[in-house]
């Protein structure tokens, strides 16, 4: 990396300084067992040399409304492609969201990308009631609520349809004469499509990655993206004066970027989900050179991978990796029918050894490394399958799925009404035993075509909501009225540093049932945010005994004395 001191093979000085404490543990224990990381488990050693005093403040919840045992569908003041008299490739891509409290009210506020009118924020004025401040940033694709230069606000972040490349909107506070000011993001110059924010160099500022959709960018005249130095995939470092570019792939149909572990090393790797065939890039930081390095961990990967996830779905500190990809869940005649000119018509041919599948896939790191177990889970096939998210949903203890589904291109389905492809979006519950089902009666099942999502509390009661960013349809919030257990919700403050929300983080809630981990993200799944507000849900019988924080520099706190349905406002 740009300006970085090496030592220790090639671990930048930074990283040094961070994972000092972590090497040191792992000298010791060598004296008596190998000090060997799992992809995916937490990346802190079990006994951490620094304890983190906090502060916390305990709020409680909203009380809950009468439950119903299904979610209620609610529709929001926004829509985006309602004005396109005609959707082909690639405005049936649509747009994503986020969500997070952006004026400290602790309502969480909603932000909407749009592919044919200006974005908007729909600030939460409590009680699902919204109201929309629209802002003059028209056609873009990916919408995230992220803290860019540590002050303690958050900032929003749009990619753009086409040439557009990055657009960033400071938050200047409340007492500004408009809160909101459209500002460069110097040295950051390349066209984008999705984006993920984590601080991957270790010294704490949050970096940005970037991954264009190069057969877009064919439609906009870039007839030879690969030899476009815009185009690609691209590390963003921050600095003191702005961002260092690394260009780490020409070719690039980024859907998606997700910023985690991948290979056990403790330190997050970027892997990013190609569109088309090309098969998803996953890199790590080299051991042996000061450099992100090409690495292919997965013997199986979705063909056209449209979204990441991971999270802890068997409560044993690791996680897994969730990818969704078109397979339809409907294999009856008239289901197939539906599909079958589309199918015919991108059919590719695949090589021998090609490790892609056109299906979802569920990694599962096991003796020998990552293993696809998704045709054995139930999670294989869920549609045309957009957004996917881990939740607890019925709060039970247990990460839930959720994927949003359908397509609308009248030059693949001009053989269907309106140029439609109508799916239900899938939930499915998790056993427990390492298996999903469906759960129709939970009335997760919209049909209007959603492209990005995101799983939070928007009411503040204690469980997860969904909201949808539809195309050609209005937005939805799904309220959760499920008769489910109690909750807990977590906000991380680490004023004074660079990374004032605590991204990276991980977190977990002990129980008598057992030990539930959450993570701190900026930026996940389809084109959307993720909430930097963490949602535990557990059995009514369960015993709080204590949270855990494992700070992104190796500190530990923890908190006892704790309230079911209550949210920690956790301030180191």
């Amino acid at each position: 990396m740009p300006g970085s001191i090496t030592v220790a093979r090639g671990l930048p000085m930074r990283l040094f300084r961070r994972y000092t404490p972590l090497l040191a543990q792992c000298i010791l224990l060598l004296l008596f067992s190998a000090c060997a990381a799992q992809p995916g488990a937490l990346a802190t050693a079990p006994a951490p040399t620094t304890l983190a005093p906090v502060s916390v403040v305990q709020i409680p919840l909203a009380a809950r409304q009468p439950c119903a045992d299904r979610f209620v569908s609610h529709t929001l003041p926004f829509a985006t492609g309602a004005r396109l008299r005609e959707i082909r490739t690639y405005e049936s891509n649509g747009a994503g969201l986020s969500a997070n409290d952006l004026d400290g009210d602790g309502d969480l506020d909603l932000l909407f990308a749009s592919i044919d009118r200006n974005s908007a924020i729909l600030w939460n004025e409590g009680g699902l009631d919204f109201h929309v401040q629209e802002l003059a940033d028209p056609f873009t694709r990916s919408a995230q609520i992220v803290d860019v230069n540590g002050d303690g606000l958050l900032d929003l972040v749009f990619s753009r349809r086409g040439l557009g490349g990055i657009s960033y909107w400071q938050n200047r506070g409340a007492s500004a004469a408009e809160r909101f000011v459209l500002t460069p993001l110097p040295g950051v110059e390349s066209y984008a499509y999705a984006l993920a924010w984590a601080d991957l160099s270790g010294d704490g500022r949050l970096d940005l990655v970037a991954g264009t959709y190069n057969t877009e960018l064919k439609q906009h005249g870039i007839a030879a993206p690969e030899t476009d130095e815009r185009a690609g995939i691209f590390y963003y470092e921050a600095g003191e004066a702005g961002y260092t570019a690394t260009r780490l792939s020409p070719a690039a149909e980024a859907l998606s970027i997700g910023l985690t572990d991948v290979d056990g090393d403790l330190r997050p790797d970027i892997w990013v989900a190609n569109d088309f065939g090309l098969e998803d890039g996953v890199w790590r930081w080299g051991d042996n050179q000061a450099a992100w390095q090409a690495i292919a961990p997965f013997a199986q990967m979705s063909h056209s991978t449209m979204s990441i996830e991971w999270g802890d779905i068997g409560n044993d500190g690791k996680l897994a990796f969730f990818s969704t990809d078109m397979n339809p869940y409907d294999t009856s005649p008239g289901a197939l029918a539906r599909w079958l000119p589309m199918m015919n018509a991108l059919e590719e041919p695949h090589l021998a050894g090609d490790p892609q599948r056109m299906a979802n896939v569920l990694q599962v790191h096991e003796t020998g490394g990552w293993r696809n177990v998704a045709p054995y889970r139930g999670v294989e096939a869920t549609g045309w399958s957009w957004a996917a998210r881990f939740g607890d949903l019925d709060n039970d203890g247990l990460l839930d799925l959720y994927v949003v589904n359908g397509m609308i291109a009248s030059n693949l389905f001009g053989h269907l009404d309106n140029g439609e492809l109508v799916e239900e979006n899938q939930a499915l519950r998790n056993l427990g035993d390492g298996d999903f089902a469906p759960v129709p009666q939970w009335g997760l099942g919209a049909t209007a075509s959603g492209r990005g999502m995101v799983l939070a509390d928007m009411d503040g009661d204690g469980d997860l909501d969904a909201v949808v960013n539809n195309l050609r349809s209005s937005a939805l919030l799904l309220e959760n009225r499920l008769c489910a257990g109690p909750g807990l919700a977590v906000d991380l403050r680490w004023p004074g540093s660079a990374n004032p929300f605590a991204v990276g983080a991980q977190v977990e809630l002990v129980t008598s049932q057992g030990v539930l981990r959450r993570d701190v993200r900026a930026s996940s799944g389809y084109l959307s945010g993720d909430p930097l507000r963490l949602h535990f849900g557990f059995a009514p019988q369960s015993g709080l005994q204590e949270v855990r924080i494992h700070w992104p520099d190796g500190a530990l706190s923890t908190v006892t004395e704790l309230l079911p349905d209550t949210r920690l406002e956790v301030t180191r």
